[in-house]
């Protein structure tokens, strides 16, 4: 193939306009709805991935289709529901309106072979997968909770303090990941626009992040590759080939039923103002958010070092060993208790903490919010039936002052249960709303756009999937003109 002719952005505005006139004379053919598509990726520039890309095509044969044009004819198969590449293709052939939006002549558009071929130009490795297709059996399966609506518990050799001090002395680079190409293209022309509008602040980011089960089959695909059914052997354990090999069986807590696929961790800017994402990784489905989070979240810090993280909102599946380290590292933990850690726990003989981080004084009563001292990172409660005026009208009290007994919660006693703000505070419930932004975008990527329906069958794909779901994410967030430039032009008014 010859070097890519990349043309540039206004050729390919030119381009819109021209045909726009030739196929569709009449601008109310289209409703207000397919008018904000065609707008915004009309305004949507795709120079970079012309340049990140142009290397990766041979400097021999015929002239290749530019990559800014299957980059944006693949977003349009997503944003109009078309999750078929060949369905898509011949969409392109039948449909004017597809084809000039993509940038292709109507009746000289891409075969489904050259989607396919730009797909392996956005993935940095030689193979489609992360790990390799034979692999021995998981010795550990996920188990089904006792509970309703509860989820399975880790599988993990390791424990989250093991990994955590793993991954803090782990150097990760965005060029040693297969997704390089994917993720640049991400960053440079939409997250960073994102950025530059103000939908997200890099210098106080609150993150909130969740795991969402992205089913990829009804089972899981494998076979025997030894010959021990030849010998009689019918329960061996020798290595299987597995057909989607980063995948496992998972417990979908949400609809109470195993499933095979991914676990998707997405990492979501809870401070923006439509729930925009920051970061994803798809790990196998049998992976605990506690892992998940902290093998996203290490990467998101290595790759986005320009993004300053000030809070992590969390749930309890997070209720983990982090509190040292966001204290270490000036992060605010805003994470529920998991009750099954245990909650009730001796202060200084004479008090318990309760589940919200409030102390308990002796007599069973939940102790007032008295102040805070952050210069000494330790709060402190009073006790709720102590008065200046008539002292304290408890039958047993805790103390001869009028003023009643005190206590001081000093965060390195216990920095798990010990927070600032406390957990009983206006302000932890406010904060902990907006945990909420990293479902509604699990929602948006998965009903609104479809995620699962991609039915692929290798890593690669569904990397190229989710990539341009979030692109599609940031594109609808920003504004639009009132008045539509391209309309505008299609009519030839000044």
């Amino acid at each position: 193939m010859l070097p890519v002719n990349c043309g540039s952005h206004a050729d390919y505005q030119n381009f819109v306009v021209t045909n726009l006139r030739k196929y569709y004379p009449d601008p109310n053919a289209f409703s207000r709805d397919t008018w904000d598509i065609i707008e915004r990726f009309w305004n949507l520039d795709f120079s970079y991935t012309d340049e990140l890309l142009a290397a990766k095509y041979s400097k021999f044969g015929p002239a290749p289709r530019t990559p800014s044009c299957m980059q944006r004819s693949y977003l349009l198969s997503i944003d109009f529901k078309v999750h078929s590449i060949t369905d898509w293709a011949a969409q392109l052939k039948i449909n004017p309106l597809y084809a000039i939006l993509s940038g292709f002549d109507f009746g000289n558009t891409p075969g489904v072979g050259t989607f396919y071929d730009f797909f392996r130009k956005l993935w940095d490795s030689d193979s489609d997968n992360l790990s390799p297709h034979i692999r021995p059996l998981k010795k550990k399966k996920v188990e089904q909770p006792k509970q309703k609506g509860s989820k399975a518990l880790p599988v993990e050799k390791v424990t989250v303090d093991q990994l955590f001090k793993s991954l803090e002395t782990d150097s990760f680079s965005i060029d040693d990941q297969p997704y390089a190409s994917l993720f640049k293209i991400y960053i440079h022309e939409f997250l960073t626009i994102s950025i530059s509008k103000g939908f997200i602040n890099p210098s106080g980011l609150s993150i909130a992040g969740d795991g969402t089960p992205v089913v990829t089959s009804a089972r899981e695909r494998k076979h025997c590759v030894c010959d021990c059914k030849e010998k009689g052997i019918t329960n061996c354990e020798c290595d299987r080939y597995f057909s989607q090999t980063d995948c496992d069986i998972g417990w979908d807590s949400s609809r109470d039923c195993f499933y095979n696929g991914y676990d998707l961790y997405m990492l979501v800017a809870a401070n923006s103002e439509s729930d925009l994402p920051l970061f994803p990784l798809l790990h196998p489905a049998s992976k605990h958010d506690s892992h998940g989070f902290l093998e996203t979240y290490f990467r998101f810090r290595a790759f986005l070092p320009d993004l300053h993280v000030s809070k992590w909102i969390l749930d309890s599946a997070h209720d983990a060993p982090y509190y040292l380290y966001c204290r270490e590292n000036g992060i605010q933990p805003f994470i529920d208790l998991n009750k099954k850690h245990g909650t009730r726990e001796k202060y200084k003989e004479d008090f318990t903490i309760g589940k919200d981080g409030v102390p308990v004084c002796k007599a069973g009563r939940k102790m007032n919010h008295d102040g805070s001292e952050p210069s000494k990172a330790r709060l402190k409660f009073r006790c709720p039936l102590a008065s200046r005026k008539y002292g304290c009208s408890c039958s047993d009290p805790c103390s001869d002052s009028k003023y009643g007994g005190t206590v001081h919660l000093a965060m390195k006693d216990n920095p798990r249960l010990i927070n600032f703000p406390p957990r009983d505070s206006k302000e932890w419930k406010l904060e902990c709303n907006a945990r909420t932004s990293a479902e509604r975008s699990n929602k948006r990527e998965k009903i609104d756009l479809q995620l699962e329906s991609g039915r692929h069958r290798s890593s690669k794909m569904w990397y190229c999937r989710l990539y341009h779901i979030l692109m599609l994410q940031h594109l609808d967030t920003w504004d639009l003109p009132f008045e539509s430039t391209l309309q505008k032009l299609v009519l030839n008014v000044a």
